[in-house]
């Protein structure tokens, strides 16, 4: 997934391996989460910790209550207040010496903490619901606390940065939307305030959430994997500055590298569509120039052509024979189509020329091949995948951007600081990064390790722990064969998600139905908050009788030339979505080879019949990264999660 790097933040991190250190001194500190419109866990002891000159006497005040306690040696100090039921605004005040700290406009209520990728930090702004959700904006009682974008060494003890900020229709675009659609229901079922501390990096990995110990690993081990990680990195970073060396830098805002006449002879050959880092160029961000040129008979210049550029990361602006002809900001994963009017054409060769920039992760010109073309008006559209010319005009070269896939990394500096910070539960979305053949499998390990080693460091064995599962997208990783899917690390990651829920007081949000085909972020982030609140309800707050989740597969018995599947499923009843029967299932005998299967529901179960296998012993349904078909829900709607009767 699209990743950005905030500047302001590693400048902050010191783009460096080694931790930022809290500092020692004298000034009276607290962490970031305690400032002004802070929202606190109710009904739980409440901790309050920070720093303050060494032997320095700490007093802290909450609503009438107190506490107090020494600075010790290192002037770290903390003390724990009783348990406040829901309310506010209060005034958190807290004295060290001569000096004090008031914290204004704090509120008591539920504190949820949402993490992951790009698909929970995912903005209002950019959602399938924007106008409207940002319009009716305007509860003071629910807050979002944004952690920025940081990583370190070693476990830190302050965050790089953040504030609270209460839903307006001037900051709601902002919040995660599937946490706002979370909070707002929680907000209308619970009536008490809701506070959300976003804590998400786009393109991260389950293992840069993760500490060593959850990883299996100990200090050497770990030590050992970050010395081979910084010289990697060091090699990255000089071969890409030696192919740079050839070009020097020129004004990045020129256009004069767009001139139909220019000699790009002296220019490197790129492959199109493709990442620039994948290209050779790892670890750059900046300006870079991408060259073509495409043949136009008399009558196809006359008419004019349709200009298809692919998925361009991230802003773009495209000339023809020297005329611009379209641009693009800040829109990765959209397909430029320009129309380029006769006016701008020539029979014979015509130049294309194209200026890139790129402001942090994946650069360049990419996408699909199909999605590179010249359409002539009336004429067939040809293919202008392949070899272009490339030159940079000014770049930056850093490997700090993949820092969100680094063991460790983003547990230290987004995680770590956070503990000790009373939780109601979490929500999780996140699993892309590791949907690779072998990471789907490791996956169910490292996800239980995840929730376990959580709880473990907030001492709260049954912190509620919810997650999205994958949607549906059409990832391009299904192992085909005869059109039927051999293996798909979509699917297997989806049942590693799935497998933990074995694990006490979990919840999953199925979201195949929400998906999209063409785009790894589907825009539809209520329906995902929803569901999430949904298993809220039910897991934290004691919602037994309420239907959180569609039906769940149990088991599965041969039954002649049929299969028999069993589900639980809320009411006993299953149904398809719109009516008729389900779709999306398929069956294998004995030896294993998957056929579409016709599909009868029969109560609460689902018989399954082939006439392509007479005697069926294995099912799967939505066994593929972009299950469709798939429509199998429960009385109330809610959808099946893709399983299989037996791995494999």
């Amino acid at each position: 997934m699209k990743h950005r790097i905030l500047a302001a933040t590693f400048a902050c991190l010191a783009l460096a391996w080694p931790a930022l250190a809290l500092a020692a001194g004298t000034k009276l500190e607290l962490p970031l989460l305690f400032s002004d419109g802070a929202v606190l866990q109710r009904d739980r002891p409440l901790p309050v910790w920070g720093q303050a000159a060494p032997g320095a006497k700490v007093q802290v005040e909450l609503d009438g209550h107190r506490a107090q306690a020494v600075a010790g040696d290192d002037g770290r100090w903390s003390v724990r207040l009783p348990a406040h039921a829901a309310g506010g605004p209060y005034t958190l005040v807290v004295r060290a010496g001569t000096e004090e700290k008031r914290i204004g406009d704090v509120l008591v209520g539920e504190v949820w903490l949402a993490s992951g990728q790009s698909n929970m930090e995912w903005p209002v702004a950019t959602t399938l619901h924007a106008k409207e959700d940002i319009a009716a904006a305007g509860d003071t009682a629910l807050r979002h606390f944004k952690v920025p974008k940081s990583w370190a060494a070693t476990p830190q003890a302050q965050l790089a940065g953040g504030q609270w900020r209460m839903a307006t229709p001037q900051t709601v675009g902002e919040f995660s939307a599937v946490a706002y659609a979370f909070a707002r229901e929680l907000r209308q079922v619970l009536g008490v305030p809701v506070g959300i501390i976003d804590s998400t990096w786009g393109g991260s990995s389950i293992e840069a959430w993760m500490d060593a110990s959850m990883l299996g690993l100990d200090a050497d081990a770990l030590e050992q994997k970050m010395a081979a990680r910084r010289a990697a990195d060091e090699r990255v970073e000089s071969a890409t500055r030696a192919r740079l060396a050839a070009w020097p830098e020129v004004d990045p805002a020129s256009d004069a590298f767009a001139s139909a006449q220019l000699d790009d002879g002296t220019w490197a050959p790129i492959a199109v569509p493709s990442l620039w880092e994948a290209q050779g160029y790892a670890g750059m961000n900046g300006v870079a120039w991408y060259r073509t040129r495409f043949e136009l008979s008399a009558r196809e210049a006359a008419a004019g052509i349709t200009l298809g550029l692919g998925q361009i990361d991230d802003s773009d602006t495209a000339w023809v024979n020297g005329r611009r002809v379209g641009a693009t900001a800040n829109a990765y994963n959209v397909p430029r189509v320009y129309a380029v009017p006769a006016s701008m054409l020539r029979a014979g060769l015509n130049t294309v020329a194209v200026r890139v920039e790129d402001s942090g992760g994946g650069g360049g010109i990419a996408g699909m091949p199909a999605e590179i073309f010249v359409e002539p008006a009336g004429a067939p559209r040809r293919t202008l995948a392949g070899d272009w010319r490339f030159r940079t005009a000014a770049v930056t070269v850093s490997t700090a951007d993949d820092k969100n896939q680094v063991d460790t990394l983003l547990y230290n500096a987004m995680i770590h600081p956070l503990q000790r910070y009373p939780l109601a539960g979490v929500i999780w979305y996140q699993g892309e990064t590791n949907a690779s053949a072998e990471g789907a499998y490791r996956y169910r390990d490292q996800f239980k390790a995840l929730i376990e080693g959580w709880r473990a460091h907030w001492q709260a064995p049954s912190m509620p722990f919810l997650w999205a599962q994958l949607a549906a997208f059409g990832s391009g990783g299904d192992r085909l064969a005869d059109g039927v899917v051999l293996d798909s690390p979509w699917a297997t990651l989806r049942e590693s998600q799935s497998a933990a829920l074995a694990l006490p007081a979990t919840g999953q949000a199925v979201t195949i139905d929400v998906g999209d085909s063409h785009d790894i972020h589907p825009r539809d982030k209520r329906t995902v908050g929803h569901r999430l609140a949904l298993a809220a309800r039910h897991v934290a707050y004691g919602e037994r009788a309420l239907v959180h989740a569609g039906p769940v597969f149990r088991s599965a018995e041969a039954d002649g030339a049929g299969l028999v599947l069993r589900f639980d499923a809320a009411g006993g009843a299953l149904a398809a979505r719109g009516g008729g029967a389900p779709r999306g299932f398929e069956v294998a005998g004995a030896d294993g080879r998957f056929h579409p299967a016709q599909a009868r529901i029969a109560g609460d179960t689902v018989v399954l019949r082939s006439d392509a296998v007479p005697r069926p012993t294995l099912a799967r349904y939505a066994w593929s990264d972009d299950p469709v078909q798939a429509d199998l829900v429960g009385a109330d709607g809610l959808p099946a999660s893709p399983f299989r009767t037996q791995a494999w």
